[in-house]
């Protein structure tokens, strides 16, 4: 790398010189994945908290479903459109420090979500916890990028989304069983605790050198450096990923968002019956779906560079039957919800381990965090936001059509139950969606690693600038 592309560099990694910065050992590298694991559980714990529990909130505020998802989709928009500045920053600066504040930051405003005392600070503490939980994903997905060979990064990428997964479980368990015994608010209260530890190592991890386990692919190129935003979207596959984001996080965020109440509602359960139920076949066996996943597409991408996105299309084209008959049981018939639903999430979880690591494949170690927080700021605002609020838009609406139907005057519980019901049959829909947009990003990625590959070897100079470096 020239001098100049050195200095870059140099900057790049927050100040730090590059006898600072050096690959992670053995043991390093496994403690930086657990830390990055547990914070990614949490992550996705404090924001499931509020679907676990939107049953009991709903009734104390009185809010329509509107408004319930609409405590979600604020999270979400939040987190989007701070997560591309946090995208540039990990670029930029030390991501271990980052990551650490995050986190401190989410888990003191999880609690003030528990001390919330009108709608409103409940809506605003969503917010801010919305800002803590965006820069995690950008500053994480880049660290693994460096913490891990190419051939090892499905596997990783793996391990560390399990988060999700886990998180969603826990936060539906939490809520069976804290909620009934100690009430909504002091379940936020508890989540608070494990995040301000986890912070607390983050700050001790070591900071990776960027691009150290990408041999043969230039650390900063040209348009990494001058143009980072067109370097990204002017790659096909990157559209693809993106579309496919929209309609996989629209179908994550509903059914996190409105499942656990569709059971309360629709088959009658209690809220440690729906909890439990959740726990298992939204949560648990995510991990089944992220570790197969993840080896299976390191397995294909050997000998095949679309392997990963492959095994994420058909995933989907798989999970989609499985959600549409589970949802289209009868009541009371739970076992048969329960088997089918956890056949068709297990096989959605697949798409983390596949399509992120695919993301690290296409994009070049300098501009990772970038790409990250591009993707997730349109599969966010235009995908994840309006699964819980789009979804209780329908609800809403086809509750609506029910009474009136009936020729009732008034909306009754066995009302809401049915327009719930109606308005999740959008989820199997969009998980066609999703596999068709994933095939087609299969067809163009092995050309656009090409290009990056060759743009690396072929970077032009930049032109020499003073950079201090602490």
């Amino acid at each position: 790398m020239s001098k100049p592309l050195q200095s870059i560099a140099a900057a790049a990694r927050g100040g730090h010189s590059s006898r600072d910065l050096k690959p992670a050992g053995i043991s390093g590298t496994w403690f930086a994945l657990f830390v990055l694991f547990a914070l990614n559980l949490l992550n996705f714990f404090d924001r499931q908290l509020i679907g676990a529990l939107g049953e009991p909130i709903r009734k104390e505020f009185h809010l329509s479903d509107t408004g319930l998802g609409l405590l979600s989709t604020v999270f979400t928009l939040m987190y989007a459109v701070v997560g591309i500045a946090f995208g540039r920053l990990s670029d930029r600066w030390c991501r271990t420090r980052l990551i650490a504040a995050g986190a401190a930051v989410w888990s003191l405003l999880t609690a003030a979500s528990g001390l919330a005392q009108s709608y409103t600070q409940l809506f605003v503490s969503r917010l801010g916890v919305g800002v803590g939980e965006a820069t995690c994903a950008p500053a994480a997905h880049s660290l693994i990028g460096d913490l891990y060979p190419p051939h090892q990064r499905a596997r990783a990428m793996g391990v560390f989304m399990l988060g999700l997964p886990a998180g969603i479980f826990l936060a539906y368990m939490s809520a069976g069983v804290l909620g009934p015994a100690l009430g909504w608010r002091s379940t936020f209260l508890i989540a608070c605790v494990p995040g301000l530890i986890f912070a607390a190592l983050a700050a001790s991890m070591t900071e990776p050198m960027r691009g150290a386990r990408d041999t043969g692919r230039a650390a900063a190129s040209y348009d990494a450096v001058n143009s980072p935003y067109l370097a990204v979207l002017r790659l096909p596959t990157m559209w693809w990923i993106i579309l496919s984001g929209v309609f996989h996080n629209f179908n994550m965020y509903a059914l996190n968002a409105f499942q656990a109440p569709f059971l309360q509602r629709f088959h009658e359960m209690t809220l440690k019956e729906a909890s439990t139920v959740s726990a298992v076949s939204v949560g648990a066996v995510g991990a089944i779906g992220l570790l197969a996943g993840g080896w299976l597409a390191d397995r294909i991408s050997v000998t095949r560079r679309n392997g990963r996105l492959l095994v994420a299309a058909w995933a989907m084209a798989i999970a989609a039957p499985c959600i549409f008959f589970a949802l289209h049981q009868p009541k009371g018939a739970t076992a048969a919800f329960m088997v089918l639903m956890t056949l068709g999430t297990m096989t959605m979880y697949v798409y983390y381990a596949t399509v992120y690591s695919a993301i690290q494949d296409v994009i070049e170690p300098a501009l990772r965090g970038t790409a990250v927080a591009i993707y997730f700021c349109a599969m966010y605002i235009l995908g994840a936001s309006m699964g819980p609020l789009g979804t209780g838009i329908l609800s809403d609406y086809f509750a609506h059509h029910a009474m009136l139907i009936a020729g009732a005057y008034s909306m009754t519980a066995e009302f809401k139950a049915a327009g719930l019901h109606s308005a999740m049959y959008v989820i199997p829909a969009l998980a066609v969606a999703a596999s068709l947009t994933l095939f087609a990003a299969s067809r163009t990625v092995a050309k656009d690693i090409q290009r990056q590959d060759r743009a690396g070897k072929e970077s032009k100079p930049v032109p020499e600038k003073r950079v201090t470096v602490s």
